[in-house]
């Protein structure tokens, strides 16, 4: 974004990457798919790279209120200063606490999440998917909290995912009446409490009854979440859990 600025350029979106999708070496994965696509897109848009920050979410979950309105105030002062508009988001609960809780600090940006942005992308005729590449490839989709239940994004994943194969096979649990992955509201950052059976595992046998070959996931926490009930369940060889920008990047051949 500085580079640009430097150049007298605005870009249309500012991709906010978030702190998995810069940190975490799986999730960075993510973040190349779709970087890819934005490329394959000819979107224009630019990242803040060093300037970027967390933007609060763990902090707030956690109680932490005076550490969220730090970081969320310095996050706003740089965006403001850039001119930024439109935020692309891979991260629901970055998507989240921009959308509905930084404009109580003076922060007022139009987000998108990722999911719904390929969605409009392919209703253009913009987003040429393959769907020869999973055939008949059986999908299931985990919803995460916080882009269902929390912003009611349910269909342009499940639409993205049939785009490029057959109709998800819903969980018995899926929608709004879907089961979290254990890992929200700052859950992923502590040990866990006591009881019979952890939330992941539970979640994670879930998605293993519904006999897909891949569990798609759209959200860094619940990806984290599933690849370790994968593992728990010694399924990491025979099952998938891929994110959404991933299954369409591959449908693409990025």
């Amino acid at each position: 974004m500085a580079e640009l600025a430097g150049k007298g350029e605005n870009p249309e979106y500012l991709f906010w990457v978030g702190c998995a999708g810069a940190y975490d070496d799986r999730y960075k994965k993510v973040t190349r798919a779709f970087t890819k696509i934005l490329n394959y897109l000819g979107t224009s848009y630019a990242v803040l790279g060093k300037e970027e920050s967390c933007s609060g979410d763990p902090a707030k979950r956690a109680g932490n209120e005076m550490l969220f309105q730090m970081q969320a105030l310095q996050n706003i002062e740089i965006l403001n200063g850039y001119g930024i508009k439109k935020i692309l988001t891979i991260c629901p609960h970055c998507y989240n606490i921009f959308k509905n809780e930084y404009p109580d600090l003076g922060g007022n940006f139009e987000l998108i999440n990722y999911t719904e942005f390929l969605k409009d992308q392919a209703d253009l005729g913009k987003l040429k998917t393959d769907s020869s590449v999973f055939g008949n490839t059986s999908i299931t989709y985990h919803d995460p909290c916080y882009l269902g239940r929390g912003n009611n994004i349910y269909d342009s994943p499940r639409l993205l995912i049939k785009s490029i194969a057959n109709a998800p096979v819903e969980m018995a649990r899926n929608k709004s009446h879907s089961f979290c992955c254990g890992a929200g509201g700052a859950q992923m950052f502590k040990e866990a409490e006591e009881g019979n059976k952890e939330v992941f595992i539970e979640r994670t046998e879930e998605a293993l009854e519904t006999k897909a070959e891949i569990i798609a996931t759209a959200c860094p926490f619940c990806m984290t979440m599933i690849s370790d009930g994968l593992k728990y369940k010694n399924k990491e060889d025979s099952v998938k859990n891929l994110d959404i920008a991933e299954l369409i990047a591959q449908s693409l051949n990025l």
